[in-house]
């Protein structure tokens, strides 16, 4: 028979995390207030950055979880997540019970997540190159000329430290290795891992996803 033993200390432990949770009524205000629908329950550890442009999008499903607390992760989070839906005509979707851990996905035309996918601590998914070279030496800022939309599946796990970049589209059950940069489409049920990603059939690859 397992005893669970609670010590002043794990006490301590519980009340703190009901006390930083506190303020996610304000969060999920504040997320409606910026433009973001929430199709159901969203769970918000700690405040994420959220920015919608006028004319563009950005959507929740049911059972959404944001990481963006420093101890919401068992890793350590250096940073909220910051999603951003950056022109008009831009979109950012989440499906049903999809979580990000100190994510960064900006958008300048489209990212779809599926349902149930995870993403790790401090990932990346971007649609653009934010500036493209201009003249000689000089760089403009028109994301959305650069963008090409990210599609990732259901139940897919994104390592930690991973970046996704444009006109990506990763299968169903796919696995992105931690640290891997992702530039290819990855096919279902296929395992992408280093810089850049290298793609195998998932029972192939022992590298540590994290």
């Amino acid at each position: 028979m397992n005893v669970k033993v609670h010590t002043p200390a794990t006490f301590l432990g519980l009340l703190l995390a009901k006390v930083r949770q506190a303020p996610e009524i304000l969060w999920r205000l504040e997320a409606r207030l910026k433009g973001v629908t929430l199709q159901g329950r969203t769970t918000f550890h700690g405040r994420p950055i959220l920015s919608v442009n006028k004319g563009g999008r950005m959507v929740f499903g049911d059972g959404v979880i944001l990481a963006s607390a420093v101890r919401a992760n068992v890793l350590g989070l250096s940073q909220p997540c910051v999603l951003r839906a950056l022109a008009a005509g831009s979109q950012l979707v989440l499906g049903a019970q999809v979580g990000l851990s100190g994510t960064v996905l900006v958008a300048a035309q489209s990212i779809e997540i599926g349902e149930r996918t995870i993403i790790g601590a401090g990932a990346m998914v971007i649609d653009n190159d934010f500036h493209a070279p201009v003249g000689e030496w000089d760089w403009n800022h028109d994301c959305v000329g650069t963008a090409r939309p990210v599609k990732i599946g259901r139940g897919v796990f994104i390592g930690a430290r991973a970046i996704i970049l444009k006109g990506v589209t990763i299968g169903d059950r796919a696995k992105i290795g931690a640290g891997a940069v992702v530039t290819r489409d990855v096919p279902p049920y296929h395992v992408a891992v280093g810089n850049p990603a290298r793609i195998f059939p998932s029972r192939k690859s022992s590298t540590l996803l994290v």
